[in-house]
């Protein structure tokens, strides 16, 4: 009876291991899609944005502060739109 336990336990950590990865996945794709639409974009150029998104790998909280920044600037954000806009972009993930 004993033997039995453990390829039903093996069996549950496998299971629970890929609902976090589709957790994960789900995230990504929520986040992506909600950068596209908000840089409006349509067609062919939604789908090359989609793309490349979900392959990039995560970013460190560095490359994160980094890109925010320069986005920030590029768009002449200035006081607290910038801050605005600052908190809401470190915030995804």
């Amino acid at each position: 009876m004993k033997m039995l336990r453990v390829p039903f336990l093996l069996m549950g950590l496998v299971l629970c291991s890929h609902s976090f990865a589709d957790t994960s996945q789900q995230n990504k794709m929520t986040s992506c899609n909600a950068d596209a639409s908000a840089k409006t974009l349509k067609g062919d150029e939604r789908k090359a944005f989609m793309s490349a998104c979900l392959k990039a790998k995560p970013s460190t909280p560095q490359e994160r502060m980094k890109t925010c920044n320069a986005t920030a600037t590029t768009q002449a954000l200035k006081g607290d739109a910038r801050k605005t806009f600052m908190s809401e972009c470190l915030k995804k993930k």
